[in-house]
């Protein structure tokens, strides 16, 4: 009974990579979101246009939406790889923040937690979501600024092109970060290290 259900189980999942023909001719479109937005592109420069859920197509008028959400939480990470890192050298003042209260970085969200600061911060970034960043997704829903940008381009590069670069660089730099921060938790969990986190 294992060995027939084992080989119909085989040319099942076997099927899923076999072509289909459709009598239906695919239409490619004229313009693709890729076209619209920086950022499709690979860390070797090359072409990368990764939507295989077909998002920005079916989802065309929350295309902005994402690309804000993509940056935001690259961001986000950037800062929290940086975190992760220097609170296993360096921690603030206070006993609460100590070494001898908190010996692993990973373990500061529940400790803090119990004690308040995380409370705090929580209201700050309420906040700062509340002041800034709803009249700012308001804003892009109505086309008077690009996803991201909230005009603090004081360090920016002059000229369009220079500054695609950068921008470019910001995506790429905010997808590596995502990724990092989930490997830098899931190791400090496992093996209880810091940083070199093996």
């Amino acid at each position: 009974m294992k060995i027939p259900a084992a080989f119909l189980a085989l040319c099942a999942s076997a099927s899923a990579f076999s072509t289909q023909r459709s009598g239906v001719a695919k239409t490619t479109a004229l313009s693709s979101v890729f076209d619209d937005y920086v950022g499709a592109v690979d860390y070797r420069g090359k072409k990368f246009e990764f939507d295989p859920l077909n998002l920005s197509e079916s989802y065309s008028p929350f295309v902005g939406w994402f690309r804000e959400s993509e940056l935001r939480h690259g961001r986000t990470a950037m800062l929290a790889v940086m975190g992760f890192i220097t609170t296993d050298f360096f921690r603030i003042p206070g006993d609460m923040y100590s070494f001898d209260a908190i010996p692993k970085t990973v373990d500061a969200h529940d400790s803090l937690l119990k004690t308040g600061p995380m409370y705090q911060l929580l209201l700050w970034i309420g906040l700062f979501d509340i002041v800034i960043t709803a009249p700012a997704v308001q804003a892009m829903g109505n086309g008077d600024r690009e996803p991201g940008d909230f005009g603090w381009v004081w360090f920016g590069p002059e000229g369009k092109e220079a500054m695609d670069k950068k921008r470019e660089s910001e995506l790429l730099n905010g997808r590596l970060a995502m990724i990092a921060c989930g490997g830098i938790a899931t190791q400090s969990i496992v093996n209880g290290h810091g940083f070199p986190y093996v």
